[in-house]
């Protein structure tokens, strides 16, 4: 998929995301971004399995966390770099919205999946993203994203259950230009 930059999403549980721009780079583009979360909100543990993910705070406080480690606090002017395959998340705290201006690299299909999630998240209304487009994306692209507080055995076969009746059901129409996922 095609898209112009700068180019917004955001969730119903309130999270932007502004990529910027997407800049030739060794060993593949790098995506610009900037993010905002009110506060309380952040993306939950997750995993980038091909990627770096870089973020610097620019106003606000940010909690991260490395997934069997302790929270660690992040306030302005602070850098924090998630290695590919760390599992991590961040969220605001405090009365302040979080800000930060970062990069992801390479970008690989990252614009095309948060923006599917955030999609699928809208869709549901809350911050778990609609069933169907939920378990299709984390499965189809499982070699570049993981998601590890999901047990196995529901990423492993309910998902996989889920996706064929979703095909069955035909709710899958606008995945058809889907990019393909790495492998």
């Amino acid at each position: 998929m095609e898209y112009t930059y700068p180019h917004t999403i955001e969730n119903s549980i309130g999270e932007k995301i502004i990529f910027q721009s997407v800049e030739p780079a060794p060993g593949g583009d790098k995506v610009i971004v900037e993010s905002f979360c009110k506060p309380g909100a952040g993306p939950v543990m997750h995993t980038h399995l091909k990627q770096e993910e870089e973020l610097t705070v620019v106003s606000g406080k940010m909690w991260y966390q490395i997934l069997g480690q302790e929270p660690v606090l992040a306030t302005a002017g602070e850098t924090v770099l998630f290695k590919r395959g760390t599992p991590h998340k961040f969220w605001a705290e405090g009365p302040d919205n979080l800000h930060c201006k970062g990069w992801i690299h390479p970008a690989n299909t990252i614009v095309f999946f948060l923006s599917a999630v955030y999609a699928a998240q809208n869709k549901s209304g809350k911050g778990q993203p609609e069933a169907f487009d939920g378990a299709y994306l984390l499965t189809k692209y499982a070699s570049e994203y993981d998601m590890p507080e999901i047990p196995s055995f529901v990423k492993k076969v309910i998902f996989p259950i889920t996706v064929f009746i979703g095909h069955l059901l035909g709710k899958y129409k606008q995945f058809k230009d889907a990019p393909a996922p790495l492998k």
